[in-house]
C-alpha cells in the first residue's frame, strides 16, 4: 500500500471509529469552508465561479491541499443558476455575491387548516408558487420550469462530487458530507412557509394550529432525512434556527416534541444524525440527552466542559471552535485555543474537531490560522 491510500485509509478509519462509538487513533479534524470562502482565497471572482461551475475544480483542490483538514474542506448547498430559473425570493444572491435569504412569508395565518389537511398538497398548490415566481403559471410552464431547474441541481451536484472525489484521492482526504437534509418541523414552517415573523405571532395567537401543523409535516421531514441507502456513516444534515429565540415553555410544548420524533424516526431507519445547533443551546441540553445514542452535534456556542459532561459519553461533540479568534489572532493564540479546547472534549473520544460556523468571506478566518490549528490539532490530539 503507498503512503497516499495509507493515509486514505487511517482517515476514513478514525471516522468510521467515531461513528462506530470506538476510541479513534486520533480526533478527526473536519474543518470546512464555505464555497465562498475558498472561492475568496483561490482567487477567482465569487460571482463568476459560482455560476460557472467548471471553475470549482482549481478551488476545491487548491483549499483541499492548503488547508490540512482531514476532509476536503468545502460545503455548497445552493446554486443560483437554480433558483433563478425558478424566480426564487427566499434564496437570492446579493451585491458582493453571496447567497442571502431573505424573511419570506408562503402562507397566511388563516391556512394553517389547509396544511394541516394535505401538507403535501398545499406545499406544492400555494407554497411553491408563491416563493418561486417562475412556478406561478400554467401547469405546462411549471412543469418546464421544474424540469429544467432539477435538471441544472443534479447536474451541479454531480460535478461538485466529482471534484471533491478528486482532490479526496489526490490528497489523501476524507469525504465527509451530508447524504440527506431535512429540517425540525417547527423550524420548516418557520423557514419557508410563515417567516420568522408570522411564526413569532402564531405561538402567541394560535398554538395550538402551529402545534398541529408541527405534526402534519412531520412525515415529509422524516421522508426528507432518509437517503437512498441508510446508514450511520451517511449523514442527514439537520440545521436548528428557532429554538435560542423561543421561550422554553414554548420549547417545550411546539417544538421539541415533533423534532425528537423526527430524530426518533430517522434513527429507526439507521440514519446517522448531525445537528447544527445555532447559537445558544445551553438551557436545552437535558432535552438533548433524552435524543437516540450517536447522533453528531455540532455546537454554534456554549461551555465545552458542561456540555462534555452532560452529552459526551453518548453522542459526537463537535464546533465550539470560534472562528472569530481566526480572523484577529495570531497563529500561536490560535492554537492556544485549540489546544484548551481539544483538553477538554476529546478524552474518552466522541470528539471532531471543527469550527463553531463556516468560515465564508476571506475576512472571516485569515487562512494561516486555519492551517496553524489543523495541523496542530492532528499532531496533539492523538490517543
Amino acid at each position: 500500500m503507498d503512503e497516499r491510500k495509507k493515509i486514505i485509509e487511517e482517515r476514513a478509519q478514525i471516522f468510521r471509529d467515531i461513528y462506530e462509538g470506538k476510541l479513534p487513533k486520533r480526533v478527526p479534524v473536519a474543518t470546512k469552508v464555505d464555497i465562498t470562502y475558498a472561492i475568496q482565497y483561490s482567487g477567482f471572482n465569487l460571482k463568476e465561479a459560482q455560476w460557472n461551475l467548471d471553475l470549482l475544480e482549481e478551488v476545491i483542490d487548491k483549499v483541499s491541499k492548503d488547508l490540512e483538514s482531514d476532509v476536503v474542506p468545502t460545503v455548497i448547498l445552493r446554486f443560483p443558476l437554480m433558483y433563478k430559473l425558478l424566480g426564487a425570493k427566499n434564496f437570492v444572491m446579493g451585491s458582493e455575491g453571496f447567497i442571502q435569504h431573505p424573511e419570506v412569508s408562503a402562507m397566511r395565518a388563516e391556512e394553517y387548516d389547509e396544511l394541516i389537511r394535505d401538507p403535501y398538497k398545499f406545499i406544492i398548490e400555494k407554497v411553491l408558487p408563491r416563493i418561486y415566481e417562475k412556478l406561478n403559471d400554467s401547469a405546462e410552464k411549471k412543469t418546464l420550469v421544474f424540469a429544467k431547474a432539477y435538471r441544472v441541481y443534479i447536474n451541479s451536484t454531480i460535478k461538485i462530487k466529482t471534484f471533491s472525489s478528486k482532490a479526496a484521492q489526490k490528497y489523501g482526504l476524507s469525504i465527509e458530507g451530508m447524504s440527506a437534509l431535512t429540517e425540525a418541523p417547527f423550524d420548516f414552517i418557520a423557514d419557508q412557509i410563515r417567516g420568522f415573523t408570522g411564526m413569532v405571532r402564531d405561538i402567541r395567537r394560535i398554538p395550538e394550529k402551529v402545534a398541529e401543523a408541527c405534526e402534519a409535516v412531520l412525515p415529509l421531514m422524516i421522508k426528507a432525512g432518509i437517503p437512498r441507502e441508510p446508514s450511520i456513516y451517511k449523514r442527514t444534515f439537520i440545521p436548528l434556527h428557532m429554538p435560542p429565540y423561543l421561550r422554553t415553555s414554548d420549547f417545550e410544548k411546539l417544538f421539541w416534541p415533533t423534532f425528537k420524533k423526527l430524530v426518533e424516526g430517522l434513527a429507526e431507519n439507521n440514519v446517522g444524525v448531525d445537528l447544527y445547533l445555532e447559537q445558544d443551546w445551553m438551557r436545552y441540553l437535558d432535552y438533548l440527552s433524552e435524543l437516540p445514542r450517536g447522533i453528531k452535534m455540532w455546537f454554534e456556542y456554549g461551555d465545552p466542559l458542561l456540555i462534555k459532561n452532560k452529552l459526551g459519553k453518548k453522542y459526537i461533540i463537535t464546533g465550539l471552535y470560534p472562528i472569530s479568534i481566526l480572523r484577529t489572532g495570531t497563529p500561536e493564540e490560535c492554537v492556544n485555543v485549540a489546544r484548551e479546547l481539544v483538553d477538554i472534549l476529546a478524552p474518552g473520544g466522541g470528539f471532531i474537531f471543527n469550527f463553531d460556523k463556516l468560515p465564508m468571506a476571506l475576512k472571516d478566518a485569515k487562512p494561516e490560522n486555519i492551517i496553524a490549528v489543523n495541523r496542530f490539532v492532528r499532531e496533539y490530539a492523538v490517543y
